[in-house]
């Protein structure tokens, strides 16, 4: 738990300005935190808040999202993962000569130390999530979004299921039990659900948001209304005196601070580079179809296990979201990925009809080691707060109560020596 009481601020440190760079989940949290402490916060972004990673993901709480993507045996399995038009990946293959040093890098934590040491890394973002969202929007007109929830895994089969037993494992060491619904009890619990469905791993005690977008936009009102400032700008450079963070250069002009924080997802890298660091981080091309006013929902969140897909239930319809591109920050949807999810959708959900749909593609900010970037760039007053990849919308709240504890002086109570921004100078 974090030192904040959401009430309490830090006497003699009031006055300090800190700017906070990005308006999504992460940033406005961040704000928020530091708003309730009494400082003086400052949140710029480039847009409007919460339309980047934050509006297009899966809006499920995933408190037991400690599985990263890179785990034993990909390398192996990454050729026929590319191969296969069904599988959830894809490459744009012009981008390969890019990407590829950051590839070779991400594919060397495929093994099962690294991916142990980054479970439990990420277990300390995202294991308390809805706890976290509910502390950040207690008495707020933000709270309405957070919603209680289980989370189901959808299997074929138990075959299915147990071959899965690695990443069932990491969760039950983070805490996550399963409860088992098998055979035609899947349909009565999920009636979604085609009969090619037999299996659900239900975990209890997590949540989803009903619409990200315009949570995190209540959120930014949330900090106004506590004091604090949002400015629609972008950041072109930083000013630096005796190493320390003095100001911070826009297109509108140059804003003095105290200490800023970086939280702007794949955009912080430009930024990094600008303090003359070179961060390991790519950016992930994630999908989503919001099929609108559908016949069906499911009760609760869950993740087709097979088809790589979340589907969610939100007030603007039935989200499924999920497919990995790699191919960098081409605005450009490519079609693969977007056919791909309508054909597992329909697989999973035979009987769903819709009125309408509206396609969305967004950057996931992925580091090589998919644990984000967490803490103070040695003693500059800059601080870091992004690189989430699959679990900025889940992890945003605990991240904004760690930086702000580390603002305000107090040395958070979890271990966040594996955050550290500065680990990739290290050889990391």
């Amino acid at each position: 738990m974090s030192h904040f009481s959401g009430k309490r601020g830090y006497s003699g440190m009031n006055s300090q300005h800190i700017i906070v760079i990005g308006a999504g989940i992460v940033g406005a949290s961040s704000a928020i935190w530091l708003r309730r402490a009494g400082f003086d916060v400052t949140l710029l972004d480039k847009g409007r808040p919460g339309m980047g990673a934050s509006y297009g993901n899966g809006c499920i709480l995933a408190n037991s999202s400690v599985v990263p993507v890179t785990g034993p045996g990909l390398v192996r399995k990454s050729p026929s993962y590319l191969a296969d038009p069904n599988f959830p990946l894809f490459m744009r293959w012009s981008y390969v000569p890019k990407l590829l040093p950051w590839l070779i890098k991400y594919l060397s934590f495929a093994n099962e130390s690294d991916t142990r040491r980054i479970s439990q890394g990420l277990a300390t973002i995202v294991g308390d999530s809805l706890e976290q969202h509910k502390a950040l929007t207690a008495q707020t007109k933000a709270a309405k979004w957070v919603q209680s929830s289980n989370y189901s895994f959808a299997y074929a089969d138990r075959a299915a299921f147990n071959a899965d037993a690695f990443g069932w494992q990491l969760r039950e060491e983070a805490g996550f039990i399963p409860d088992l619904i098998e055979g035609r009890a899947v349909q009565e619990e999920e009636p979604i659900l085609g009969f090619g469905t037999q299996l659900l791993a239900v975990l209890k005690g997590h949540g989803f948001i009903l619409n990200p977008a315009s949570y995190v936009q209540d959120l930014v009102s949330v900090l106004k209304e506590l004091g604090g400032k949002f400015i629609q700008a972008e950041v072109k450079d930083f000013e630096l005196s005796g190493g320390k963070i003095t100001a911070i250069d826009t297109n509108i002009g140059r804003m003095h601070c105290d200490k800023a924080i970086i939280s702007s997802g794949i955009w912080s890298k430009p930024l990094m580079q600008k303090l003359g660091l070179n961060v390991p981080l790519e950016a992930e091309r994630g999908y989503h179809i919001v099929f609108e006013q559908p016949s069906q929902k499911p009760n609760n969140p869950m993740m087709l296990a097979a088809g790589k897909f979340v589907a969610t239930a939100m007030d603007q319809g039935l989200r499924c979201a999920g497919v990995v591109e790699f191919g960098g920050l081409s605005e450009k949807k490519s079609k693969a990925p977007l056919q791909l999810l309508r054909r597992k959708v329909q697989e999973f959900f035979p009987k769903l009809s819709f009125a309408s749909e509206q396609e969305w593609l967004g950057y996931r900010p992925a580091p090589t080691d998919s644990l984000p970037f967490i803490g103070e760039l040695s003693a500059s007053g800059v601080f870091t707060a992004f690189g989430h990849h699959h679990i900025g919308l889940t992890g945003g709240p605990k991240t904004g109560r760690l930086v702000a504890d580390m603002i305000a002086g107090h040395h958070p109570n979890t271990d966040i020596r594996p955050f550290d921004p500065m680990r990739f100078k290290r050889g990391k």
